[in-house]
């Protein structure tokens, strides 16, 4: 028995890639150890207070057992009883709880003004508060109607000089031509008072017409409740109307203020309004009206027998209507008597056609039998 050997090739060398599995896994864990926080025997930046501030300028880190010490901010003040104003840091790297400390400052009081009163919407008078002025009815406020509690060197006070309440007056109302207001002799009017302009009386045919506010009221310093009036001849043209007429407010002139209210005549419609007032420019407002020929003028029945209104007949010219109920009465009679005869004629009818069938029946059968006795042989 022979042994047979095959010859075996080696297999090929294969370089180490400089990636390898073991070379990927260190590069994973160094990356990990970077990403992993570093930790740090310091605490970081400190704490913030709304009312409270550092005494010294704050470091980027501070180590375990160092302190750090807080004041008041400008407008604030210790608390009473005081509270602490330090903080350490700690082993853990934390601060120790710390509180606020301080508190707002008071402006210094102030009184209601003269003649008016003081509002505080935050209902104090502590650092940030405000005070708003308010007058009595008939005075007005000289100064800031608003000051605020503001800092002020190291304390707080209040942003300006309270202001005054001052009573309310007015000069004399401008004078007018043509006219006149009351009380004219005085030099100052108080508020609330009144003055009433009246027109003088005119030395032509017409009247003066009073155009504006009659009655001024004092309302502020030296500001009245309107402009003064004017005195002067209003006069409007007579309104007429073709084929129309005036209903209410006719005259032989028309001043200021008149109105006038207008109808049509019969066949006729309104084109406008139907009022038009006389306005201070001595026009019409709104413009006046016109009247036109009706399209579809209205139909009447006579009034009286032998009188008519004008454009209608006549009761010769056309045949006095029947009356409606007995023409209406006789319609239906009629109509009445028209079905039943209707009915009758086609009962009639059918009963003759019946009858001339049956008779040619009983003929035919007659004759029949007169046949049949006529051929039949005697006995």
């Amino acid at each position: 028995m022979t042994a047979s050997f095959s010859s075996r090739k080696a297999p090929p060398y294969r370089s180490e890639s400089p990636f390898s599995s073991r070379c990927f896994v260190g590069i994973l864990l160094v990356a990990l150890l970077l990403l992993l926080p570093i930790s740090s025997d310091a605490c970081g930046e400190p704490p913030r207070f709304e009312t409270m501030q550092l005494r010294d300028v704050p470091k980027p880190s501070y180590s375990p057992g160092e302190s750090i010490h807080y004041e008041c901010r400008p407008g604030y003040q210790p608390k009473r009883p005081p509270l602490p104003t330090s903080a350490v840091c700690q082993d853990d790297n934390m601060w120790s709880v710390l509180q606020e400390a301080c508190t707002r400052k008071q402006c210094p009081n102030l009184g209601d003004p003269a003649n008016g009163q003081i509002k505080y919407p935050n209902g104090s008078i502590l650092f940030g508060s405000q005070a708003h002025y308010v007058c009595n009815d008939g005075y007005f406020l000289i100064g800031p109607s608003i000051l605020y509690c503001d800092i002020s060197e190291s304390t707080v006070s209040w942003s300006d000089n309270p202001p005054i309440c001052e009573k309310i007056l007015c000069k004399p109302p401008e004078k007018i031509l043509n006219g006149k207001y009351t009380n004219n002799h005085k030099d100052i009017f108080e508020y609330s008072e009144v003055v009433t302009y009246s027109c003088d009386a005119s030395n032509g045919t017409d009247p003066y017409s009073l155009v504006g506010e009659s009655k001024l009221v004092c309302i502020g310093k030296d500001k009245w409740s309107s402009d003064p009036p004017q005195c002067k001849v209003v006069k409007c043209v007579y309104p007429y109307v073709e084929n129309g007429m005036i209903v209410s407010g006719r005259g032989p002139k028309f001043y200021y203020k008149a109105m006038v209210v207008y109808r049509c005549n019969e066949g006729f419609k309104l084109n406008g309004s139907n009022k038009i007032v006389c306005s201070a420019n001595s026009t019409w407002e709104p413009e006046i009206p016109t009247c036109i020929k009706d399209s579809k003028p209205t139909t009447h029945p006579t009034t009286t027998l032998g009188s008519s209104r004008p454009g209608y007949p006549s009761p010769s010219d056309e045949t006095p209507p029947k009356d409606a109920e007995s023409l209406g009465a006789g319609i239906i009679v009629a109509i009445v008597i028209g079905a039943l005869f209707g009915v009758g004629v086609v009962v009639c009818s059918i009963c003759f056609c019946f009858g001339k069938k049956k008779k040619g029946k009983e003929g035919i059968a007659t004759y029949s039998a007169y046949q049949d006795k006529a051929t039949t042989p005697a006995e």
